[in-house]
């Protein structure tokens, strides 16, 4: 374990934004990041893990921790299905390539999702009609008081449309260090009605998809759309999709009777925010060296060394206006720091 100081934050996170931490410690193994967490000379700790559902917008003072711990494993199976293990350090889409070389399905339409397993849980991770609550089991988590392990099964992570116990009453108070998903081994549930997954396999000729044809469908259609981080920094969908009351719906669909929306419940819908930022003018504008991309609405990129505050300005900017013109309120899906 070796503490290192005034550390650029650029290569941890996926905005690829440069701030400062002024401690730094990265940690490989429950022993250490215990033995770190006990450490009295850095009273505030900040905890970092694959730094895709983030925007830096100042230098951190606290000692920043980089959870890095490894490890994938079978904790048993059966004939149908199999119960497997990752550690929170595991990057999100290669343990889905983990999982689709041994043939388990379920995580298939989350493929290439950025950021690491242990986060995961904590926004309740989704795409192409699939969220992580549908296979997730539990998951071992760290209490940042106490230093004491505890198990938080589906129930008790309260799951929500990109929430969890870990962004409400639990926020800030555990550490999640490995997390345990229940994988189908046969009759797999295929998912493909969910935006263009069905048209990207009729595109690649396939009648008769596999688990992995479903992955390459959807990673196709989110390299169409979203930039690499490695390329373009950015950390995915910056806004949630808003749910709102149909009546609500119904008034928007007089002003613009081509607004799309998915079906919630019997009172409610989901708007895409992605429509709304289109059609408030914003995709594709750039402001400088930051800006909204041009495929995808829903993603604010940095084109070179933008400021963190830049990028939260202009989600503001975006926030204000989509209320102005629609009367819709959407959130920030990422962290704000």
């Amino acid at each position: 374990m070796h503490i290192k100081s005034n550390i650029s934050l650029k290569p941890y996170n996926t905005f690829g934004i440069d701030v400062m931490a002024k401690h730094f410690v990265s940690v490989t193994s429950l022993p250490e990041l215990k033995s770190v967490l006990k450490l009295e000379d850095f009273p505030e700790k900040l905890i970092l893990g694959g730094g895709s559902n983030m925007l830096l917008t100042k230098p951190i003072e606290a000692l920043v921790i980089h959870v890095d711990l490894k490890g994938i494993s079978i904790v048993s199976e059966d004939s149908s299905s199999a119960m497997v293990k990752s550690e929170a350090g595991e990057n999100w889409h290669e343990f889905v390539l983990w999982c689709l070389h041994k043939d388990f399905g379920g995580l298939e339409n989350m493929s290439l999702i950025p950021g690491n397993v242990g986060t995961s849980p904590i926004q309740n991770i989704g795409a192409y009609g699939v969220e992580l609550k549908d296979h997730f089991v539990s998951c071992e988590a760290l209490n940042l008081e106490t230093l004491e392990m505890k198990t938080f099964n589906k129930e008790e992570c309260a799951f929500d449309y990109r929430n969890s116990i870990f962004k409400q009453k639990a926020k800030g108070k555990y550490i999640i260090t490995s997390v345990i998903f229940k994988l189908t081994k046969n009759n797999h549930q295929f998912r493909t009605n969910y935006g263009a997954i069905k048209t990207q396999l009729e595109t690649m000729n396939v009648k008769d998809p596999t688990i992995q044809d479903i992955s390459k469908a959807v990673i196709s259609i989110r390299e169409s759309k979203l930039p690499d981080p490695k390329k373009i920094g950015n950390s995915g969908s910056f806004f949630k999709n808003p749910v709102i009351p149909l009546e609500d719906f119904k008034a928007l669909l007089i002003n613009f009777p081509d607004a799309p929306s998915y079906i919630v419940s019997k009172n409610e819908v989901k708007v895409p925010a992605g429509w709304l930022i289109e059609k408030a003018g914003f995709k594709g504008k750039t402001f400088g060296n930051y800006g909204v991309h041009k495929n995808q609405a829903l993603v604010l990129v940095n084109y070179g060394d933008a400021k963190g505050e830049n990028i939260l300005a202009l989600s503001k900017l975006i926030q204000k206006t989509i209320y102005r013109i629609f009367n819709i309120s959407i959130e920030t899906e990422v962290n704000i720091l």
